[in-house]
């Protein structure tokens, strides 16, 4: 008998591209607002807490799906490259063409793309001025919501996961640390800093304290101050995002500022 001929794969299906979204005029204007850096490749925005990166529940368009206000006839529109929590502020990067947009995700999935993000924590500074945290993660599902939890390396369902950090300025009650990510874990560098006991101020769901210094903390305390990735044309960027109002305010009242908070 003749070995039976497998039949043709079937090409893999396209992917649809996303229908546009309508936006209102404050929509538009509060995306174009937003943008920090453009050119013919990347544009980077500071994303402000409290909007949703994707995946947004409700009425409230994400920031993702307000990235229609850039849309040209005939071109796609900017696509995010990387995330942030929702209540975390500050640069977030887009690509403006498909070539750049999988150039980008390679270097991402490669670690070329180097974080820096400032976090406001309590009760104190860190035992150690700067470190490392090394401690493993794992995913834990409650209800609708995910968590990060720390875990043993030997647990079945343990993830890498390394934050370096460095005391900025230190005062009664609270610090301001710079944080650089060594990996992408959700949630990471909330559950690294709250595994040492400097949970991040703001944050209800790590054990961040809401008040500090006797000052009210409206959100979570955390900022994604600058970005560097290998440019689509050459070369290095390094993009900052200023400090946001509120937590320049926060630092202010706690005698955290550094004089350069802007900076990272």
């Amino acid at each position: 008998m003749r070995p039976r001929t497998p039949p043709p794969k079937t090409p893999p299906k396209a992917r649809p591209e996303p229908k546009p979204v309508v936006l209102s005029p404050d929509e538009i204007a509060l995306v174009r607002s937003l943008v920090i850096y453009e050119d013919a490749q990347v544009m980077a925005l500071n994303k402000p807490s409290g909007l949703s990166s994707q995946g947004g529940r409700g009425q409230v368009n994400t920031l993702d799906e307000m990235l229609w206000a850039f849309a040209k006839p005939g071109k796609a529109r900017p696509r995010l490259i990387h995330r942030l929590d929702r209540d975390t502020s500050g640069v977030i990067l887009t690509a403006k063409t498909k070539p750049a947009a999988s150039f980008l995700g390679k270097h991402l999935m490669g670690r070329r793309f180097s974080k820096t993000y400032r976090a406001i924590v309590t009760p104190g500074a860190p035992d150690r001025a700067s470190g490392v945290i090394e401690t493993p993660l794992r995913r834990e599902e409650l209800g609708r919501e995910a968590y990060m939890r720390p875990c043993a390396p030997d647990h079945p369902d343990a993830e890498t996961a390394m934050t370096r950090y460095r005391t900025l300025a230190s005062g009664e009650g609270a610090a301001l640390l710079e944080l650089n990510p060594e990996t992408g874990r959700m949630h990471q560098i909330r559950v690294h800093l709250a595994s040492i006991g400097r949970p991040i101020a703001g944050d209800v769901r790590y054990g961040g304290a809401l008040m500090v210094g006797g000052q009210p903390v409206p959100r979570l305390m955390l900022h994604a101050a600058a970005l560097s990735f290998p440019h689509p044309d050459g070369g290095m960027k390094r993009i900052e995002a200023p400090t946001p109002p509120d937590m320049e305010r926060l630092l202010q009242a706690l005698g955290l500022a550094t004089g350069n908070s802007g900076q990272a």
